[in-house]
């Protein structure tokens, strides 16, 4: 199947490389370039993209609230959003997860690792370095905003103990396969163990189950030792 896009960026330059690049893929075209956030979701809403690699620092636009708004919107919950940024972790992009972005790439990334990160965001999964994550969690996803909550802490009852087990490694920054090693198991029990995970406390991908897991104090209470 080919992987649909949307560009949202202010810079012209830099959308006409993206086309060309993703363009030249088998399994993924542009459907549409906005260089707003009201175009961005506008065009989410027309086109109905598997994804949108979105620019949330631009001057004089808001792509943090364009990635809550298509995030949000139930008629587009198969859109992923793939956040590019100038700054490798900050606080926008903090809030751009806890709204539902998938995960995020530095604007300096190579053509290679683009396109590995369209396929892996648009097949449901999140893109999160271990080294990212740590960064994330400590300065912003431990201490979230008021209000900013994405589960209820009676949510957690719901999770087996091997459902908390692997959601604490995952809120480590770690891989399917990586958690499979430590819990001498195959990674597909470890997605089965994840996907039933976000299913059961509401979060849209990976990436929010993350941040449910910091928020909730879920990661610090069942932090797991190295085996």
């Amino acid at each position: 199947m080919t992987i649909r896009v949307l560009l949202a960026d202010d810079q012209a330059l830099l959308r006409a490389t993206f086309r060309i690049l993703i363009d030249s893929c088998d399994d993924m075209e542009v459907v549409a370039e906005a260089t707003d956030s009201a175009e961005a979701v506008a065009l989410a809403r027309v086109h109905r993209p598997d994804l949108v690699l979105m620019d949330i620092r631009r001057p004089g636009t808001d792509g943090l609230a364009a990635t809550a708004a298509i995030c949000a919107d139930p008629e587009l919950s198969g859109t992923r959003v793939l956040i590019l940024t100038t700054y490798e972790i900050d606080e926008y992009v903090a809030q751009a997860l806890q709204a539902g972005a998938s995960g995020f790439l530095g604007k300096d990334v190579t053509a290679d690792a683009l396109l590995d990160g369209i396929r892996t965001v648009a097949a449901g999964d999140s893109l999160l370095s271990p080294l990212a994550t740590r960064a994330l969690i400590t300065r912003f996803l431990s201490a979230p905003a008021q209000g900013a909550r994405l589960a209820a802490s009676e949510d957690l009852s719901a999770l087996t103990a091997r459902e908390r087990e692997v959601t604490a490694w995952v809120a480590e920054g770690h891989s399917n396969e990586e958690i499979g090693e430590k819990l001498f198991v195959s990674p597909l029990t470890v997605r089965t163990h994840v996907h039933r995970a976000m299913t059961k406390l509401g979060a849209r991908d990976r990436a929010q189950l993350v941040v449910i897991a910091h928020q909730s104090g879920l990661a610090r209470a069942s932090r797991p030792a190295e085996r």
